[in-house]
Formats: C-alpha cells, structure tokens, sequence
C-alpha cells in the first residue's frame, strides 16, 4: 500500500516551470512506479491499481513530449 499512496502523491505533484533534468527525473520515476505497480496488479488482478498506472502514464507521455520537442517539418 505504500507504493500506491506514493504513486498517488506522484500524481499530485506540481509539473510546472521544470529543467530538463527535472523532466527525466520524473519520466525515469514515472516509469519505475508504474512498473512495481504492474508486479502487484499482476497478482491482485484489482482495477484500481489499474487506472492509477494509466494515469502515471499519461503524465509520463506529457513530459516525455516535451522532451523530445516538436518532430521537424520539411
């Protein structure tokens, strides 16, 4: 349970005015909870566990986006 009330914290965080750094910081962290999630959704089979892990990811998208930019046009 305490993975999932960091996950959730995780969640509730400030994502505004970051560094680069702090950007792969949260990408990496993102990535690291969403998988220990996904070892406990795998035995438990619960739903929640479920939409908290697709929430993580699409906050990990959002950043990973930004990292990467905009692709170039031609």
């Amino acid at each position: 349970m305490d993975l999932i009330n960091r996950a959730l914290e995780f969640e509730q965080r400030k994502m505004r005015s970051l560094s680069t750094s702090d950007r792969v910081k949260i990408s990496r962290e993102a990535k690291a909870l969403i998988l220990d999630l996904n070892q406990i959704y795998k035995t438990k089979k619960d739903q929640s566990i479920m939409d908290i892990m697709k929430r993580l990811t699409i906050i990990k998208r959002k950043v990973e986006k930004r990292l990467k930019g905009a692709p170039l046009r031609v």
